[in-house]
């Protein structure tokens, strides 16, 4: 896993960082968090705005999906949301 520094990274890449550790429950702040701290400097543009329109849904949404607890709706299944519960997955499995 790879972490970059935060000084190294745009306004707009800050502002997402800091979303994406910050939501309204923690295990969401873990999910999108951990994605972005390993992930975030390497999207493009169009990543980045598939991940701001992800993070406009609720966290109880959210999670529900990340954990496939109920199957995330057609139109938030791009690359990048199974990116997001891949990279989710892998970390519950590496977890002691």
């Amino acid at each position: 896993m790879q972490h970059f520094e935060t000084a190294q990274l745009d306004a707009r890449r800050k502002q997402l960082l800091y979303r994406a550790c910050h939501r309204g429950i923690k295990e969401m702040d873990i999910i999108l968090g951990g994605f972005a701290a390993t992930h975030l400097a390497t999207l493009d543009d169009a990543g980045l705005d598939t991940l701001e329109a992800l993070m406009e849904e609720s966290d109880r949404d959210l999670l529900t999906w990340f954990t496939g607890e109920i199957p995330a709706p057609a139109h938030l299944r791009t690359p990048l949301f199974d990116a997001i519960a891949a990279h989710q997955a892998a970390s519950v499995s590496s977890s002691p």
